[in-house]
C-alpha cells in the first residue's frame, strides 16, 4: 500500500495457526501454549487462545467481546460456551456461541453446534447437528431446549 510515495505496510502476527492484523478486533487475554494441558474447567474474560489441551468445560463472561480461538493444535475435550467462536482445532463436545462460530478448514467438532451467525470454511468436519439460535438467545440449556423443540 502506498500513500503520497510512502509505502505503509500492515503490521500482522501469527499465533497458533491463526493470523491477526493490528486492526483484527480480536483481544487475546489468556494463552494455554502448545504442549500444555488444563485439566478441568476454565472460566475467562476477554479473549482465550488455545494451542495446547483443555480437558473440561470453556466458559467465558458471556460479555459481547468476548472470544476463544483453538488453532489447529489446540483441542478441548469438553463443552463451550462462549458467545464468539474461532476454531481450527477440535472440540469434543456441544459448542454453543451466541454470536458467532468461525470453522476454518482444519477444524473438527464432535458435538452439536448452536450460534447466532456461522461461517464454515471447505473442509471443516462436524459429526453433529448445527442449530440456529433465535436472536437474543444466551445459549445454554434454555436454547438446547428451544432448538430441539424448533427441529422436532
Amino acid at each position: 500500500m502506498e500513500r503520497r510515495g510512502v509505502a505503509l505496510r500492515k503490521t500482522t502476527a501469527r499465533i497458533g495457526g491463526l493470523m491477526f492484523t493490528r486492526e483484527s478486533k480480536h483481544r487475546i487475554d489468556t494463552l494455554i501454549g502448545k504442549g500444555t494441558t488444563v485439566s478441568g474447567d476454565v472460566e475467562f474474560v476477554g479473549g482465550l487462545h488455545v494451542d495446547g489441551r483443555v480437558a473440561g468445560n470453556v466458559r467465558s463472561d458471556q460479555a459481547p467481546g468476548s472470544t476463544l480461538s483453538v488453532s489447529e493444535t489446540g483441542s478441548i475435550e469438553g463443552g463451550v460456551e462462549v458467545p464468539n467462536v474461532t476454531l481450527d482445532g477440535m472440540v469434543k463436545g456441544d459448542i454453543r456461541a451466541r454470536e458467532k462460530v468461525v470453522i476454518g478448514p482444519t477444524a473438527r467438532v464432535e458435538g452439536n453446534v448452536y450460534y447466532g451467525i456461522i461461517e464454515m470454511t471447505l473442509g471443516a468436519q462436524i459429526a453433529g447437528k448445527l442449530m440456529r439460535l433465535a436472536p437474543g438467545a444466551g445459549g445454554g440449556a434454555a436454547a438446547e431446549a428451544r432448538a430441539a423443540a424448533d427441529s422436532a
